[in-house]
């Protein structure tokens, strides 16, 4: 049986579609995977990151095949440390290292990470890694600081319309097919993958009859509902925005329309963790928790139950009141750091003896700690108002 999606899937670098801004001609990886292939140098541990079906998988299999070592291919999702274990201990005593690939790769425990660690340190094997979550949001900075990591993008249109060319040279259509193509080309998802599913949809029915797309519409409708690029960066985009905006009813049904779609409540649940900071901070301190909380919560637990913990935590993160005075006063003082660093005046540095101890005056002391300009700016809003009380008090005591 025919399985468009898997037969052209690209062997080669040279068949690989898209990416350009990582393999296009001199791109950063083109030329790390060239190196090392070509002129037998390390490989250094690798991590791919981005949306379903934009080819980290293969280039993974396309790296190994021309590595042609070791290749021990893992899921995060059924992954097991005593597997790895056993694997690893057949090549302990011999010059061999082992390519080990983990496929959702965001989904390992903290201490499956940290067994990774001093592996990667010492280049007992050769890593790649890939995930469709962000690693800066997934992964510990352990881990990242050993690899190299790389964004993949959703396909061009053009890029689709080679795969579609390469397919449709191997097995012409009967009937005329301009209207399908053109369908395809202008609602695919982004996902490769589904993209070449649905084309081999079209060329059974094809086979048979004439194609057409409101078949094609309905089919992609009922398979995918609303998984597309859309939903990962749109929807959320609209929860956000209407929790910062204190609208719990739009709030919910964009939270609903997530969830209907498949989307990881993990996801989801970092995002709240992030806005909880961003744009309510200490306006409602608490938000903070309930949303760490909401986190940790739906990773134990998951679907269907995690719909009901982020829809707390998505109502409390709308009714609370927002202020975004940490997020402003970090990103100022982080400009300025940039540009220069001051000393540190030397009454406060480490075992200074002119250094005044707050508590010997009754909790504080008029002493200067940096000559700079204000970077937080209380905004009186919620609970910050009473902190800025607590300031006022403070300081005139």
């Amino acid at each position: 049986m025919r399985n468009i999606a898997w037969e052209f899937r690209p062997k080669t670098l040279e068949d690989f579609v898209g990416q350009q801004h990582l393999l296009g001609k001199n791109a950063p990886l083109r030329i790390i995977l060239q190196k090392s292939i070509q002129n037998n140098h390390v490989l250094p541990n690798l991590i791919f990151f981005g949306p379903p079906g934009s080819g980290k998988t293969s280039l993974a299999n396309i790296i190994a095949t021309n590595l042609q070592g070791i290749f021990l291919n893992f899921n995060a999702t059924n992954f097991k440390l005593d597997i790895l274990k056993k694997e690893l201990e057949k090549y302990q005593h011999t010059l061999t290292k082992p390519l080990v690939f983990v496929d959702e790769i965001h989904r390992l425990n903290i201490a499956q990470q940290e067994f990774l660690l001093p592996i990667l340190e010492q280049g007992i094997i050769r890593f790649i890694g890939a995930s469709t979550e962000n690693p800066f949001f997934t992964l510990s900075p352990a881990l990242r600081s050993r690899s190299f990591l790389f964004e993949f993008r959703y396909p061009e249109r053009n890029d689709l319309e080679i795969l579609y060319n390469r397919v449709i040279t191997k097995y012409p259509p009967k009937h005329d097919f301009m209207e399908i193509k053109n369908w395809l080309l202008d609602n695919h998802t982004g996902d490769t993958r589904a993209f070449l599913n649905i084309l081999d949809v079209a060329l059974d029915i094809d086979s048979i009859m004439q194609v057409k797309k409101e078949s094609l519409e309905k089919m992609l409708q009922n398979s995918q509902g609303a998984k597309s690029q859309d939903t990962h960066y749109d929807y959320i985009s609209a929860l956000i925005k209407s929790i910062r905006g204190s609208d719990e009813n739009a709030a919910i049904y964009y939270l609903a329309c997530l969830i209907q779609a498949g989307e990881n409540p993990e996801f989801i649940a970092r995002r709240l963790v992030i806005l909880a900071s961003e744009d309510i901070g200490n306006a409602n301190p608490n938000a903070l928790n309930l949303a760490t909380s909401t986190m940790l919560s739906v990773a134990k637990i998951g679907y269907p139950e995690a719909r009901i913990i982020l829809s707390q935590c998505v109502i409390y993160l709308a009714s609370s009141p927002k202020s975004n005075c940490a997020y402003l006063a970090i990103n100022n003082a982080l400009d300025d750091t940039k540009k220069r660093m001051d000393d540190v005046p030397s009454h406060i540095k480490t075992h200074a003896k002119d250094y005044k101890y707050p508590h010997d005056f009754g909790g504080f002391v008029q002493q200067i700690y940096h000559i700079g300009k204000q970077y937080v700016h209380f905004k009186g809003i919620g609970f910050e108002k009473t902190l800025q009380e607590w300031l006022e008090k403070i300081k005139r005591k």
